[in-house]
């Protein structure tokens, strides 16, 4: 439960600024960032959460209404562009019928496990929402939401069906230096309404059943982002023999086996990932032990394969973000490319290769030619079948919010 008394407030008087005329045309193009070196001036030193409303410098005009953050280089993070509304409880309302309405397609095919707001791309920065059946993940990444968190919670109540809500926080928030759980009260995985959440949360994908911990899984507790590109791996794993790299708890195994896959080996770091993994398996009638799960370094792991002369029919390569920063990127990079190598040496000849990246510095153009460069030079040939980008539930409505892509190829030796 929350007590809302114990949050801040956001202030009677809006910020009122005025930036670059850079910024000025980014807004009006529908980007729901500004950032602190294009502000020009503004009224007055503001609070995290505070509105500041940006007018042009021509005519005063309303351009944009957005979230203060005097902690983030972001200074802005805009809820509202060209036509001004009022920020209130049922402002959020609409916005998340708007963003339930998007992923109807998923709702009307039985998936009950789905990102309900993505960010900025459904009009709420620097927050997502999941669903995992009748339980929503709230997941913040900044403190500015907390004045309106009373607010986004009404709203969620009013216009989303739900019996429980999960709060989540990141890094950033759950650190000593923002103090948010003796500030506030808040804790990462604290369950704000309702019940359940204590044990692993069931949820429906593809007419495949799994479950997740809210509260002290990986981001939520699941990657809803790959949905489609299991979806396409369980068409192509009929009859294979199957190495799932960064399984997690087993979405892509599960999947491979659906397919008809002949046997899966699944290597991920985490013991209580891979124990999950085989809940899963068993959740969707198969037996376990026809899983081959490694506790170990995804690097390692793939090398004792190979020592151990291994072959696989199709290989899925699945890692985390490498590049969370500029100066990050060289060591992406250079991790990608050992990946590729290592499970081109892993596949047989003509076998199938899943290589996917969720890194936001690497585009996609630069991604797709990394991996087919580094198969090149390793001595093979890689021919496209597929490459994918975004599903439904994860819009990308500018720029920035392109993060995922996948590469599906066919490999021969040159």
């Amino acid at each position: 439960m929350i007590d809302y008394s114990r949050l801040p407030s956001a202030a009677e008087k809006n910020i009122s600024v005025r930036v670059k005329g850079a910024a000025e045309r980014a807004i009006q193009q529908g980007h729901p960032w500004v950032f602190e070196d294009a502000i020009l001036r503004q009224s007055h030193l503001g609070n995290a959460g505070d509105l500041a409303v940006i007018y042009d410098r021509d005519k005063n005009n309303f351009l944009a209404v957005g979230l203060y953050d005097p902690l983030s280089p972001i200074r802005i993070k805009v809820l509202q562009a060209l036509q001004p509304m009022r920020i209130d409880r049922a402002f959020f309302a609409e916005k998340l019928k708007a963003a339930q309405a998007k992923r109807q397609p998923l709702i009307n095919d039985g998936t009950t496990g789905y990102r309900l707001v993505h960010g900025e791309s459904d009009g709420f920065p620097a927050l997502v929402i999941d669903r995992y059946g009748d339980m929503l993940a709230l997941k913040l990444y900044t403190t500015a939401w907390l004045p309106h968190l009373e607010a986004l919670i009404g709203a969620l109540e009013d216009s989303i069906v739900f019996d429980g809500l999960v709060l989540r926080l990141s890094r950033a928030l759950q650190s000593d230096r923002l103090n948010v759980a003796k500030l506030y009260g808040l804790a990462d995985g604290q369950q704000l309404i309702g019940t359940g959440a204590d044990e692993p949360v069931a949820f429906v994908e593809n007419g495949l059943l799994f479950q997740a911990d809210l509260r002290r899984g990986h981001k939520t507790g699941f990657f809803f982002d790959q949905r489609e590109n299991r979806q396409q791996a369980r068409e192509l794993a009929q009859g294979r023999r199957v190495l799932d790299v960064f399984s997690y708890t087993g979405a892509f195994s599960v999947y491979a086996l659906a397919g008809g896959a002949r046997s899966v080996t699944a290597l991920d770091i985490s013991e209580p990932a891979l124990d999950a993994l085989k809940v899963n398996v068993e959740r969707n009638g198969f037996d376990a032990e026809q899983v081959d799960a490694l506790a170990v370094d995804a690097f390692a792991g793939m090398m004792e394969l190979i020592e151990a002369r291994r072959k696989f029919s199709l290989a899925v390569v699945d890692p985390p973000a490498f590049a969370n920063s500029r100066a990050s990127m060289r060591k992406a990079v250079l991790a990608y490319r050992r990946l590729v190598e290592m499970a081109l040496r892993l596949l047989a000849n003509d076998g199938l290769l899943v290589m996917a990246s969720c890194s936001s510095r690497i585009k996609a153009e630069m991604f797709f030619q990394l991996v087919e460069r580094s198969a090149e030079v390793s001595g093979y040939q890689l021919e496209d079948v597929l490459k994918t980008g975004h599903g439904l539930d994860h819009p990308v409505g500018f720029p920035e919010a392109a993060y995922l892509k996948a590469l599906f190829a066919r490999v021969r030796r040159s």
